[in-house]
């Protein structure tokens, strides 16, 4: 019986205080999307007849969006949309087709790898030799200088690619050999390539890192490791030559021996 008084007295206080702080939350209004200097300067917090009354959160607008840098231009940037894929260039329906089939077989919705064959393409005819060269020295630094170009695009945006950027390495030291070959043999040709397909070419360093000890060692070292490994190679290669050779051996007496 006492403890149900109790709860009786504690609801009706409970629902007097609450009657209370509405009405002293009726009695201070504010308008929720006004952005006046005492609201953005910070929250504050106002007491009106012995209770605390917090404004609403004031609206933030958006920010203005921030541009990107932008980066050297691409070298397929000077590709036409409308320029037909390298497959379908010769074709001559191709030519005549219908606007959508044209835009199917273009470049506006041709891959990367489409866009690169065809930026090849485009700088062995100027250093090519003839219309029929594909493997003289001037077409093999064409398309080494493509391949060069499409890393470093990649690697600005992904610059952490080490694989790419192994690759890219190579593909310079591979067209600085033949470059210094090309010079060595025919000087006029070197010029026109380095003209053609915008190289400027640097002259090897004249001091080089003196060899010391532990390079020696780590380099016989090597030479020993891939000796073996050669090695081991030919003599695999050698057993599957006799287990090969047996069995070639083993049929021909069956094949004998049938026919006997």
């Amino acid at each position: 019986m006492f403890t149900n008084i109790g709860l009786r007295a504690v609801l009706k206080s409970s629902a007097g205080v609450l009657r209370e702080s509405s009405a002293l939350c009726s009695a201070v209004t504010v308008k929720p999307w006004t952005c006046s200097s005492a609201l953005l300067s910070g929250p504050t917090v106002s007491r009106v007849a012995g209770s605390f009354v917090i404004p609403p959160p004031v609206r933030h607008y958006a920010r203005i969006a921030k541009t990107r840098m932008t980066g050297p231009e691409s070298q397929l940037s000077d590709l036409a949309p409308t320029m037909l894929k390298m497959d379908y260039a010769a074709v001559p329906v191709a030519q005549t087709t219908d606007d959508l089939v044209k835009r199917i077989l273009s470049l506006e919705l041709a891959s990367h790898s489409d866009k690169l064959q065809l930026k090849k393409e485009q700088l062995i005819a100027k250093v090519q030799r003839d219309e029929h060269d594909r493997s003289s020295v001037e077409v093999q630094v064409a398309i080494l200088t493509a391949r060069i170009r499409n890393y470093q695009e990649h690697l600005l945006k992904h610059h952490k690619d080490k694989a790419n950027k192994r690759r890219m390495l190579m593909s310079i030291d591979r067209r600085k050999k033949l470059l210094k070959n090309l010079r060595l043999v025919n000087y006029d040709a070197f010029e026109k390539v380095c003209e053609q397909l915008g190289i400027t070419y640097t002259f090897p360093p004249e001091y080089y890192r003196r060899e010391t000890r532990r390079w020696k060692a780590k380099k016989e070292f090597c030479i020993k490791v891939f000796k073996a490994v050669q090695k081991q190679k030919a003599e695999q290669r050698l057993k599957m030559k006799q287990s090969l050779a047996s069995t070639e051996t083993r049929a021909t007496a069956a094949k004998m021996a049938e026919t006997q």
